[in-house]
């Protein structure tokens, strides 16, 4: 039963492989470099925060294309990354720390976030982890 177990969770995560070729990089569109990303970033915490006059949003990279391939997880995304760290205040008015967020824009529009507020799983938070470090922002618990 173990070794079923094992062999069952070593063949889940080799699915979770998130290596990207050249090729795949290249078969999309990305569209133009957004201009307005931290606003529309914003505008999208706005609802899903806490207490969002007093989270601290901080942009540490991006925006940069970045490829993240279909897994049995994740649906395929691309677009312009942005690596966001947020620490927003619990309901009892106290910070809870800062986790990462991965922003996908397309068109001024984001088109997949990991980590976020609406993003409880695990999987996209380390999807957040991995996509930060890609843009050069690893996030490190303070």
């Amino acid at each position: 039963m173990k070794k079923t177990i094992l062999a069952m969770s070593v063949v889940c995560l080799a699915a979770c492989d998130t290596t990207v070729s050249r090729k795949e990089l290249s078969a999309v569109d990305y569209g133009p470099r957004p201009l307005h990303w931290q606003n529309t970033i914003r505008e999208h915490l706005k609802i899903r925060l806490t207490d969002p006059k007093e989270a601290i949003v901080e942009f540490r990279a991006g925006p940069q294309v970045l490829y993240q391939r279909s897994t049995p997880v994740r649906e395929q995304q691309w677009g312009w990354a942005v690596c966001v760290w947020v620490n927003d205040k619990n309901r009892a008015g106290n910070y809870d720390g800062f986790y990462p967020m991965s922003v996908l824009i397309r068109d001024e529009k984001i088109t997949a976030v990991n980590g976020g507020p609406d993003d409880a799983n695990i999987i996209g938070a380390r999807y957040a982890r991995e996509h930060c470090e890609q843009l050069g922002a690893p996030f490190q618990q303070r």
